[in-house]
């Protein structure tokens, strides 16, 4: 009997990331990417981000060959297909299904002010209780941009799209949408459970832009015979799901329901948790989305808070600060050789624009108590790796003010999380364990395919064999890690 395969691509801005997954044991047995070279974004003016989503195309499809080729493996015993993909982009179509302009993505900025024009003339409580969210510059408000200053090609648009809609039909030949994925454009109406018409109405987006909506997980289409072609794959392939690389993420990672979070300790820092039913934060320092498995029936809202200044900083440190022999592993161990001191140096991490958990101010990067006699870099490695992980557990705060319980976190085994010190504070100051997983997004994709393609009957038991490569617990210095908090607390409250 031939063994049976998941495959799954994740599709960030920078590379397209694939994981071919045993179907029987669920383990990875090959992962690879594509491009080498960053993938191009766009910015013809400021604050725009621009990439086309054909070049996502030829990515997955570089990337599919390659994973073939890396574990030498037979196309045909591929069973199912999932998709994560970047969040917040939009992509349009003509009644030809053809590109109309590049995608206008993610970190694109363009449209904040049409969308902080509309949650006022909505009405805020409004867009709360129904949304979730302010339009912000998510997917919707892109789109008003779009009809506003290219009224010529708005006027082309048949169809409109996340950037894992355009992905899955370029496999399938199907259209369709997600309630996660207009939940994360700011589309998806929870009071409701239909498409968001206050939003739409108030932009002046017809109802008819929007494809037909499946569950993430879902059968969404077939490969067609192109499609495997340029993929290298087998026709009739089924595609099974999509969802955003946020709540992908958490899904790799075993975060389905309330009680656990998501942690991603990249250039932003990303607290992502499940609450049971719709809320929102009356301040709006978070968003929340429909989780992978949310349906009318169970609510599962993730609710996602996002710290711009986090990794950056510490990458920061090792480019313009740490000596050249000096790499993050050596940064860690000489941060670990200086004491927790409530009056030492203090890092405000918020350098990397306006914070929405900090009410959407931008007090930029912050040092305190520098002493010229007494602080060296491992001293600034320290407070830096104190400073972001204080803005996760000031963040956290958010979540619980919401009625989201923590019962633990979990966390990919890159970045910060590399750091034992990182780990250690947060475990400390929300009193929780900290499991590092050792999965990717594409994994994670891949094995929740398995479940509407019929091996597996829900989510959960595909998620079943994470293995935790580390546990962070609570440090036995509770009480000066305390106190170190609320000394870097006294300080944020100066500058904002």
């Amino acid at each position: 009997m031939h063994k049976k395969y998941l495959l799954g691509f994740d599709v960030g801005s920078s590379s397209v990331k694939a994981a071919l997954v045993d179907a029987d044991t669920l383990q990875t047995i090959a992962l690879s990417s594509y491009p080498e070279k960053e993938m191009e974004i766009y910015s013809f003016q400021a604050d725009w981000a621009e990439q086309s989503p054909n070049r996502w195309w030829e990515c997955i499809c570089e990337v599919s060959k390659k994973i073939l080729a890396k574990a030498a493996i037979n196309s045909s015993d591929i069973e199912s297909i999932g998709i994560s993909y970047q969040m917040h982009g939009l992509v349009l179509v003509d009644k030809n299904y053809e590109l109309i302009r590049p995608s206008i993505i993610w970190c694109d900025s363009r449209a904040v002010e049409i969308g902080a024009k509309a949650f006022s003339a909505i009405g805020e409580e409004k867009c709360l209780q129904h949304c979730l969210n302010s339009p912000g510059n998510f997917t919707a408000s892109k789109l008003a941009w779009v009809k506003e200053h290219e009224p010529e090609k708005f006027a082309k648009v048949h169809k409109m799209m996340l950037p894992g809609d355009y992905l899955a039909y370029k496999m399938t030949g199907a259209l369709y949408t997600s309630i996660t994925g207009l939940s994360e454009g700011i589309l998806w109406d929870f009071k409701n459970h239909t498409p968001a018409k206050i939003i739409s109405a108030h932009y002046g987006i017809p109802s008819s832009f929007i494809p037909e909506v499946l569950p993430s997980v879902s059968e969404q289409g077939s490969l067609t015979e192109s499609a495997a072609e340029e993929m290298g794959l087998n026709k009739g392939i089924k595609v099974c799901y999509r969802a955003g690389d946020q709540p992908n993420n958490a899904l790799s990672l075993g975060v389905l329901d309330p009680g656990d979070l998501a942690g991603t300790g990249g250039t932003s820092g990303v607290i992502y948790g499940i609450a049971d039913q719709a809320v929102y934060d009356p301040q709006s320092r978070v968003n929340g989305f429909a989780h992978v498995n949310h349906s009318k029936e169970k609510e599962r809202i993730g609710v996602l808070l996002c710290i711009n200044g986090a990794g950056i900083l510490y990458s920061w440190l090792k480019n313009n600060i740490a000596l050249s022999s000096e790499d993050f592993p050596k940064m860690n161990s000489l941060a670990e050789s200086i004491h927790f001191n409530p009056k030492g140096l203090k890092i405000l991490p918020f350098g990397n624009g306006a914070e929405r958990m900090l009410g959407n101010k931008d007090p930029g990067a912050y040092i305190a108590n520098l002493r010229f006699n007494q602080h060296q870099r491992p001293h600034f490695y320290r407070a830096a790796l104190e400073g972001i992980a204080f803005s996760f557990v000031h963040g956290a705060a958010v979540l619980k003010e919401m009625g989201l319980s923590i019962n633990k976190m979990k966390v990919g085994n890159d970045n910060l999380f590399r750091a034992p010190l990182f780990g250690e504070i947060i475990a400390t100051l929300l009193h929780t364990q900290i499991e590092v997983i050792d999965t990717t997004g594409a994994a994670g994709a891949a094995k929740a395919s398995a479940v509407a393609s019929g091996r597996y009957k829900e989510l959960k038991e595909t998620i079943g064999k994470l293995k935790t490569e580390n546990i962070f617990e609570a440090s036995k210095q509770q009480e000066v890690i305390q106190e170190c908090y609320e000394a870097w607390q006294a300080e944020l409250k100066k500058v904002i």
